[in-house]
Order: structure tokens, then sequence, then C-alpha cells
């Protein structure tokens, strides 16, 4: 398929790297393709950042079909631009794709194009300490009609923004609260789909927990309201005598691309790793017991997020004295020194993005 590319005529100023937040800016340039069933994927362009124009009856406004990913570009020590295990992102996007009936996408030119468009927006890769160019990769319905059925037409767009941490905490530990009254997914759902609809489901329990002073909140399975799922933007992990447990992938959670970093880093390390059901009693009795050493968090926009208390029913657990862990802090060190080009990468998961002159 052919790649158009228009140019902006006027660059728009780049942010101070040292004020990033996350979210909040856009580059000059975005990528966009359209599907129709005559042409399937075609249209494929780089053109100037811009609002997408729908109209009122647009399908995905009414019934939310919609997918989206979300993956990062990182300016490493020696001043070149690379990504992370991005073909792991590309093809989540196709198997949720699958999951609310949305044509697949052409991953290696997809991949391609984003290459191409990160060349474009080069300086707006961030320079500071673990800052990064968040991207966000989107396909919405876009067929004008008020009735339930999938779209016949679709709009890929992906974005970019420069980014500093997710969380104001940044790599310090974070407060959870669990949650028994509130369901985010069930399996056969839309869990391990990167979908909207996910994240509207999480809203008002995340508000709750907010309200309650803690920074996320824990999510147990919507069936018996025992067995832990995840947190709202990131899979969960605990270490328990010296053993990594996180909950197995059956379809109503997300299949985190820095989830399977930190158990291939751990098997590598000879770190005993199981994905098995934990049910939240089993965690407060191994607190209990002392066995309980770390809970961490693991996703693409904060990377390792360590757990410093965990809420449960009117008692608040104090996770590894309140700090950092040793096994959180080790997970972190080596995946932002692989993403940064600190460390050597011997899994194959870096790709250069080769810049314009």
């Amino acid at each position: 398929m052919e790649l158009k590319i228009t140019r902006v005529k006027t660059s728009k100023e780049l942010p101070d790297d040292s004020k990033l937040g996350f979210g909040q800016i856009f580059t000059d340039h975005m990528f966009n393709m359209d599907y129709t069933p005559e042409s399937g994927w075609h249209n494929a362009r780089i053109e100037p950042y811009a609002p997408i124009v729908m109209d009122p009856a647009t399908m995905v406004l009414h019934y939310g079909q919609a997918i989206f990913e979300g993956l990062k570009a990182y300016r490493t020590t020696n001043g070149k631009i690379q990504l992370f295990r991005p073909d792991r992102n590309m093809a989540r996007l196709n198997r949720s794709a699958q999951l609310v009936c949305i044509p697949k996408i052409d991953e290696g030119f997809v991949l391609h194009a984003l290459k191409k468009l990160i060349s474009m927006d080069k300086a707006w890769v961030p320079k500071a300490p673990e800052t990064s160019l968040y991207i966000r990769p989107t396909i919405v319905a876009m067929d004008p009609y008020l009735g339930v059925r999938p779209s016949h037409t679709y709009r890929f767009f992906i974005i970019l923004s420069p980014v500093g941490a997710y969380y104001p905490e940044g790599f310090n530990p974070v407060k959870i609260w669990v949650t028994d009254q509130y369901v985010r997914a069930v399996k056969g759902g839309l869990g391990e789909a990167k979908t909207p609809a996910n994240y509207a489901a999480s809203l008002y329990g995340a508000e709750v927990a907010k309200k309650a002073g803690y920074t996320q909140v824990l999510w147990l399975d919507a069936v018996e309201h025992r067995y832990i799922e995840e947190v709202g933007t990131m899979n969960i992990l605990f270490v328990i005598n010296g053993e990594i447990v996180t909950p197995p992938l059956k379809g109503s959670i997300l299949a985190g691309i820095t989830r399977d970093s930190v158990l291939t880093l751990a098997r590598h390390w000879n770190i005993p790793v199981t994905e098995r059901p934990i049910t939240i009693n089993e965690v407060i009795s191994a607190h209990k017991d002392g066995s309980l050493q770390e809970i961490f968090g693991s996703g693409t926009a904060a990377v390792i997020s360590p757990v410093s208390h965990l809420a449960w029913q009117g008692e608040v657990l104090t996770i590894a004295d309140g700090r950092v862990g040793p096994m959180a802090q080790k997970f972190y060190n080596a995946i932002t020194d692989i993403q940064y080009g600190r460390a050597e990468d011997p899994f194959g998961w870096v790709v250069p993005v080769e810049e314009e002159e």
C-alpha cells in the first residue's frame, strides 16, 4: 500500500521536557487510514494533526465499537530513537479487532508507517531522563447509522504525545484499593480486548478509590468476587516466598506486554514464576504470615509500579514497609535500561527507528 505524506507548514512549539505530564500534548503529524468493504484498508497517509470530522450518528459514538493500543518510543543514551516490542502491540491490536468485529490490519505495514511517522516528528521525542513519546493507535467505527451491528467503515489513526511519568508518584510506591462491589470485566466478554468499554467500566470504581486517597483499583473477578484480576491500568504481580505469582490470561484481563517482559526476564534469571488464580484472601493470609514480600503492577505507561498499601474491607496492609521492593526495582531497572539503550537487549525486543535527515 502506498503511504502518502503531507507535512505541516508550520511546526508547533516543542514542550519543555522537564514539565511533561501525560497525554496532554500532541505532535505535528498523525497517521490516518480508512476501511470500506469495497477497498479494504486504504488511503494510508501521514498528515498534519487535525480533528476527525464525524456525523452525529457515527456508530462509535453510540455503540462504542473501537479499539486502541499504547506503546512508546524512547530516546537512547546515544541520541537514537527506538521502540520496545511494537510487534506485540500490533498483534494485540488485531486480537482486540477480532473480539469487536473490526477488520484486521496489516501489522507489518502499520509498523512501517509508524516508524515513518515517528521519524517525521523525531524532534518531539523528549531527551530528559525517563521521558518518552507515547504512541496511541486507534480504530473507530465510522458508519453514520443508528442500529446495533458491526460498522462497515472504519478509521484507523495514530497520534503521538511526549510524556513524563504516568503516575504523579513516578516510580514511588502507590496505594491500591481493592473492591468487591464494582466489577470491570467477565470471562467471555471484552476483558482481554483493549477497548474503550473496559476503561469506561472502570471509571466509577476508580473515582471511589481516588476519593478515598488511593491511586488505583485492584479488580476482583466478576462472578465470585474473590480472584484477583488486574489494576485499572496495569497487570498485577505478587512476590510470595521469593516466587512471582500473577493471575493467568483466561479472557478477562489484558495480555500485558510489560507483564510478559517481566515474566520472560524472571525465567531468564531463574526466578520462580507461577501464572495461576490467586484470591484476595490468599494475599491477606500471606501478608499476615510474612510470606508476602512485594506487590507491583506492570504496564506500558508506568512500566513497573510498586504497591505500598493495599486496602481491603476496612483494613489497610502495608507492603514491603511502604518502600520500593528489590524485585520491583530489579525489573524496572532491567526493562527501562533496555528501552533507553543503557543495556544490551538479549531478547530482540528493541526496534530502531531510522531518522530522516
